[in-house]
């Protein structure tokens, strides 16, 4: 163990519960990683229990300029929560209290450590609905998701994560306690400081508490499946869906590759010389449900599609969305890696944006499996490589470049849900201008001068 790490340690406990305080090479290693395959060792570990706790850390890492890097369950997918100049991992996945389901107001007040799937179920078990849905929704925190703006396949229809955020108490770098909006649906009074906070991947405050807005948990749905030979037909029923007076609730896409790998991984008996499938939710009243139901199946007919299907049965359901949740484990067990991008583009662009994919598959002779969010135009292309392969991992960096550069030529952007955090960092200047990024430099400066919050992530400097 280093000199500054035995220090940083001993410094911690006089500060916080000694138990609550890590060093040793083993658990620093445990919080060296996210999502993604990037590694950085922690100097220490601190898990907070209270936003006085988070204060104290904050207050004594700014006077002695130690880096900061708040962390939920650490499934991020771009590097965000990766301790990249050692310091503190500041842990707040303790706080897990679930403080108030409030149903005459429509919302909950929780701490940032809940995990989302059960925070879905306890408000669903009190007759709400919480729409935003990450993939990792089982292990990731309602923190972690704020600080991304998480989203999913319920955004098409029901926004992501920055939509719900209505008053969040958050730690500033100083020590300072504050508290933003809260739960009162309009409020004009001064900047809107609570969605300055959302997606600011932990470089501006620490977020302790957060209020969220519920929605009346929708009294009917349906599931559908629709089976398409060519992927620009799927691509082009995804725009006309979305042109065609209909809001599916999700409306997701998997390509010919996604097919193959989960066929290959799970044998549910996909068809695999199909190009592309459909997966459609539709929710609301029964009435609204059967007719929307009704058009898109329609258009699915005019876009040639080979097979549609409806789920007849919750059963059915589990079944038509099992092979969309088996993606990315499928896809890990294909080749020895996998890079997922998270690219955003208009809902128009979805058929262009999947062609370029296409093309950039064949000239750098990868293997690139594409799916996601289409109804939302948040697409998901994935490359399967090796890396120990050095040859085939150059190749694999130049797609990533191309595949970004296509996304902003079509009017779209380097993330729709991930974040920039250290993977997405070179691609900035791609997509966000110099005066832009100067911009944000700025306030982040205002707010923390000495950089202590998650230095080196976002932006170059």
């Amino acid at each position: 163990m280093g000199t500054m790490t035995r220090a940083l340690g001993a410094e911690l406990r006089r500060i916080l519960p000694p138990a609550q305080v890590m060093d040793s090479i083993e658990d620093r290693t445990l919080y060296a990683y996210d999502g993604t395959s990037i590694k950085a060792l922690p100097d220490a570990i601190a898990q907070a229990r209270s936003a006085a706790e988070v204060a104290a850390v904050l207050r004594f890492a700014t006077e002695r300029e130690v880096p900061v890097v708040p962390r939920g369950a650490g499934t991020g997918l771009s590097g965000g929560s990766v301790p990249a100049q050692g310091g503190i991992a500041l842990v707040l996945a303790g706080m897990r209290n679930i403080k108030e389901i409030d149903t005459g107001s429509m919302m909950a007040v929780v701490e940032p450590g809940v995990i989302t799937g059960i925070f879905q179920k306890a408000v669903e078990d009190a007759g709400m609905f919480y729409p935003p849905d990450p993939a990792s929704l089982n292990y990731c925190t309602l923190g972690g998701n704020i600080a991304e703006n998480a989203g999913g396949p319920h955004g098409v229809k029901y926004g992501v994560t920055k939509d719900y955020v209505l008053g969040l108490e958050v730690v500033l770098p100083s020590g300072d306690v504050v508290r933003l909006g809260g739960k009162q649906i309009k409020n004009v009074t001064g900047y809107n400081l609570v969605q300055f906070f959302v997606g600011s991947e932990g470089t501006l405050g620490v977020i302790t508490e957060a209020t969220l807005r519920l929605l009346p948990k929708p009294p009917a749905k349906k599931t559908m499946l629709a089976i398409f030979d060519r992927l620009d037909g799927a691509a082009e029923a995804v725009a006309s869906i979305m042109a065609g007076g209909v809001i599916p609730a999700t409306l997701e896409i998997m390509d010919q590759k996604s097919i193959h790998c989960v066929e290959d991984y799970l044998k549910l008996g996909l068809p695999r010389d199909a190009e592309a499938i459909l997966l459609i939710e539709v929710d609301g009243m029964p009435v609204a449900v059967d007719a929307e139901a009704e058009v898109i199946g329609r258009i699915c007919r005019e876009q040639g599609v080979k097979s549609f299907q409806t789920a007849k049965s919750k059963q059915e359901e589990e079944a038509l969305w099992k092979a969309r949740r088996s993606i990315s484990p499928a896809i890990s067990a294909a080749r020895p890696s996998k890079i997922g991008e998270d690219i955003s583009v208009p809902r128009s662009a979805i058929p262009a944006m999947v062609r370029e994919i296409q093309r950039i598959a064949a000239e750098y002779r990868l293997p690139i499996v594409i799916f996601g969010h289409a109804g939302d135009g948040n697409l998901h292309p994935n490359i399967l490589t090796d890396r120990r392969d050095h040859q085939e991992m150059e190749r694999v960096e130049q797609a990533i470049g191309a595949i970004f550069e296509a996304a902003v030529k079509l009017g779209g952007t380097l993330s729709g849900e991930h974040g920039i955090g250290l993977s997405k960092r070179p691609y900035m200047d791609l997509a966000v201008s110099a005066p832009v990024q100067k911009l944000m430099a700025d306030l982040k400066r205002a707010v923390d001068p000495k950089n202590i919050l998650n230095p080196g992530k976002i932006w170059r400097a």
